[in-house]
């Protein structure tokens, strides 16, 4: 479905209320190939990474950078999955999940039940998830994590019992071609930053819709690129 010669494809309806059209692939790579993405912001051209790479860590946040230096190509913490998480009604709902950090488990042993394996039989890689926590945006205390669903503290794992639900986002594509997320355990949030400020090295957080609907605004907007689009011309990063 994805093409480089952006040749027609058909509206492909994701999340609503926008159609995908032929001119989204790198949308379409994100949500429907699952091929990681810089995320870069609308509004100043910086793009989503977490605070710290290391794969060990599941305590520490997700900020707006501006340049990308060595270490973070390096180590792909430039780079994010948005892969599928089931349903919310009739919308589909997806994890925001690092490139940097990741994880794969060993194979089964002989006779062992696999666990966590994909079609081919290989083990699913582990990725650190942009986690909220359960009371957000109630201060500014409550901010967002990014580490793997069992290790991120208390405040960051599933409301119900389900180590899933404070992880997993409502992805809405905009009608100015970009994407914006929407926390499932808060609807009346979306993923912006402190104090509603995206200059260099802000902090990520989950503030307050004031649109009041899942498209959001240009403030809280994202447009996924992959890596032959990072050269575009509305944004500075790497000119």
């Amino acid at each position: 479905m994805y093409t480089q010669e952006r040749t027609p494809l058909a509206d492909l309806v994701v999340g609503g209320p926008v159609p995908v059209n032929s001119h989204d692939n790198a949308i379409v790579a994100a949500l429907v190939e699952n091929r990681p993405v810089m995320l870069v912001h609308a509004f100043n051209g910086g793009y989503l990474r977490p605070v710290n790479l290391k794969e060990e860590s599941h305590d520490q946040g997700v900020q707006l950078a501006t340049t990308l230096d060595p270490e973070t190509k390096d180590r792909r913490g430039h780079l994010w999955h948005i892969t599928p998480g089931g349903f919310f009604a009739q919308r589909p709902l997806y994890f925001i999940e690092s490139a940097a950090g990741q994880v794969t488990d060993k194979p089964a042993a002989p006779g062992a039940a696999p666990a966590g394996v994909g079609d081919d039989g290989a083990p699913k890689p582990k990725r650190r998830r942009i986690t909220v926590h359960q009371d957000a945006p109630k201060s500014q205390a409550d901010a967002l994590q990014v580490g793997l669903p069992g290790k991120v503290g208390e405040k960051w794992r599933g409301r119900n019992g389900a180590p899933e639900d404070t992880q997993l986002w409502v992805v809405t594509v905009t009608p100015w071609g970009g994407v914006t997320f929407v926390p499932i355990t808060h609807p009346d949030a979306i993923l912006g930053f402190k104090d509603h400020a995206v200059a260099a090295n802000a902090e990520a957080r989950v503030t307050y819709n004031w649109g009041g609907d899942f498209t959001g605004t240009v403030i809280n907007t994202f447009y996924p690129r992959l890596p032959n689009e990072w050269g575009v011309p509305y944004h500075h990063v790497f000119t």
